[in-house]
């Protein structure tokens, strides 16, 4: 957790040449200016001015100027590039020219959806199952789909290809600062998984961004690509990113049930959010990807599962959304709906302990459903009163 004085320090005596200050669009699509050390000392009294027309989600801004402001506590070293004239990186937030939050800095609406949490009590901890492909590069270097193994489920190498490119994965997250819990290949053809422990919400939104990138250049550096979208192949598994929720309550009590009741209640207007491309709807209730809005501490294959394990680990996994998603809106729109479940003392409704994919439209009964297309997720997010109450007019713009 580096002050300013450390990173001034950090950067003066560990031969830093470059510090790209990082932040994202409205899509989760993460940017970044590089500046030079000598002008690190103003950026973090002042903060760094860019023109911010062409980013997505900010076109609504006509005047000249937006800022960023640096966190100190997000230093990381890039360790892909070289030793000798080292490149760091830290997450930004972004102002007006008056130092006023900007409404469409997904950073900023998450930070606030904490501070909400945290003034009745409530913590929350995330982390991650993320899941991509690793596809091979034509003559010209060009993405293709074709896997880079045929590999299924939990297999070694050397059916598994790609375990010495997770290793990698893992090592370089490591020299970063994260720690992943585990790593193993997936269900379909060169499909990968990187499990997380838990952190705060901030920190695991800039970790999950963090590893897509790590990801996508380590596997660059094998000759390949990686697709972490939702439904690459036809027939295949699709890739989600299951989003594991601790809750911890000032007064000690178990409000994780009620959380997870104002989730259940909430998600079919947060889904735009969740699962934000055409694909997205292509995966949902295929290959054990959830449709149906139940839950279960029984059957993995619900929307939200209670994983079996100690009561004082106990937390909720939502297995709809996938990595399409802005990490900051999905974990904020996720704290929001679980806080509104607490204050409303909400209750989840009974378990669905039987596997929903099986069963017919007659034996599934009243039990709702997530959108099924993309157009459907957003017209419901557009006339949610909830969604309207937590995202500005500025973001909608773009949505």
């Amino acid at each position: 957790m580096y002050t300013k004085d450390d990173v001034l320090t950090f950067v003066e005596e560990e031969n830093v040449k470059f510090i790209r200050l990082a932040f994202c669009d409205t899509d989760g699509v993460q940017k970044n200016i590089a500046i030079m050390p000598a002008e690190l000392p103003r950026v973090f009294d002042e903060g760094f001015p860019f023109d911010p027309f062409n980013i997505k989600g900010f076109t609504g801004y006509q005047e000249t100027n937006l800022f960023l402001h640096p966190d100190p506590s997000t230093l990381s070293i890039l360790p892909w590039r070289p030793s000798n004239g080292r490149v760091v990186r830290m997450f930004c937030n972004i102002t007006y020219p008056d130092g006023t939050p900007y409404e469409a800095d997904g950073r900023t609406i998450l930070q606030n959806a904490m501070k909400f949490a945290s003034e009745h009590g409530i913590s929350c901890t995330f982390g991650n199952n993320s899941e991509f492909y690793l596809f091979q590069l034509d003559e010209e270097g060009n993405p293709t789909k074709k896997p880079f193994d045929t590999a299924g489920y939990l297999d070694i190498a050397p059916e598994d290809k790609g375990e010495n490119v997770r290793r990698e994965i893992c090592f370089t997250l490591n020299d970063m600062g994260i720690i992943p819990e585990s790593s193993h290949h997936e269900a379909g053809p060169s499909q990968h998984e990187v499990d997380f422990k838990y952190s705060d919400p901030l920190t695991a939104a800039e970790n999950t961004l963090t590893f897509q990138s790590v990801v996508r250049t380590i596997a660059a550096r094998n000759g390949l690509t990686a697709d972490f979208s939702p439904k690459p192949l036809k027939d295949q598994s699709g890739s989600g990113m299951h989003i594991n929720i601790a809750v911890q309550s000032l007064d000690g009590k178990d409000q994780l049930d009620s959380f997870m009741a104002g989730v259940l209640a909430h998600i079919e207007e947060m889904t735009a959010f969740l699962n934000p491309t055409e694909q997205s709807y292509r995966r949902l209730g295929e290959k054990k990807a959830p449709i149906y809005i139940s839950w279960s501490p029984e059957n993995r294959f619900q929307l939200i599962q209670i994983p079996a394990t100690s009561p004082t680990r106990r937390h909720m996994k939502l297995r709809s959304p996938d990595s399409m998603c802005n990490p900051y809106i999905a974990y904020a729109l996720l704290i929001y709906a679980g806080m509104d479940g607490i204050l409303q003392n909400m209750d989840p409704g009974q378990p669905v302990n039987r596997d929903l994919t099986e069963d017919d439209v007659t034996q599934t009964g009243s039990i709702r459903k997530l959108p099924d297309t993309l157009k459907d997720a957003q017209s419901l997010a557009q006339n949610s009163a909830f969604i309207r109450g937590i995202l500005s007019d500025e973001y909608f713009l773009t949505f």
